[in-house]
């Protein structure tokens, strides 16, 4: 009996050191990968806006449900702002909102799910995007996850 342990034990160990080196720090169990900001973006129906600069790694995290992350700087206002984009891309969708995203700490908001704006053949079944509105005016930080439920 003592013989069978002893030689899976050794087994044992090494796969949860693997599962614990891909954690990504939550403590969750879900492994993130670095993916191009298109593909995060696409799962949820858009696509990098012009003028706009990512901001760190753009990943995906995945177990049961699928979660794209993408974050990027772009332009406030005008024809490439920020609203001009949303409005483009979720054209159904319903008009960000900035009373209720209050307490996050963000300036703007919009979530969609398939009854809430999001568009047919997109393969995420929510998107949330969340906007910061910068310092000097003219630039908003853009939070934008895509995933399943």
């Amino acid at each position: 009996m003592t013989l069978p342990v002893l030689v899976l034990l050794p087994l044992l160990l090494v796969v949860v050191g693997v599962l614990l080196s891909e954690e990504d720090g939550r403590g969750d169990g879900r492994a993130s990968d670095h993916v191009p900001c298109s593909e995060a973006l696409a799962f949820g129906g858009a696509a990098l806006p012009d003028g706009a600069r990512p901001v760190g790694k753009c990943t995906l995290q995945g177990f049961q449900d699928t979660h794209y992350g993408a974050s990027f700087r772009m332009p406030r206002t005008g024809r490439t702002g920020v609203q001009a984009w949303l409005a483009h891309t979720y054209p159904d969708a319903p008009a960000p909102e900035t009373e209720s995203c209050a307490g996050d700490d963000v300036d703007l908001c919009l979530d969609l799910g398939y009854a809430r704006g999001l568009p047919d053949g997109v393969r995420a079944h929510a998107v949330e995007v969340r906007v910061v509105y910068e310092d000097d005016a003219r630039t908003a930080l853009v939070r934008f996850a895509a995933f399943t439920t």
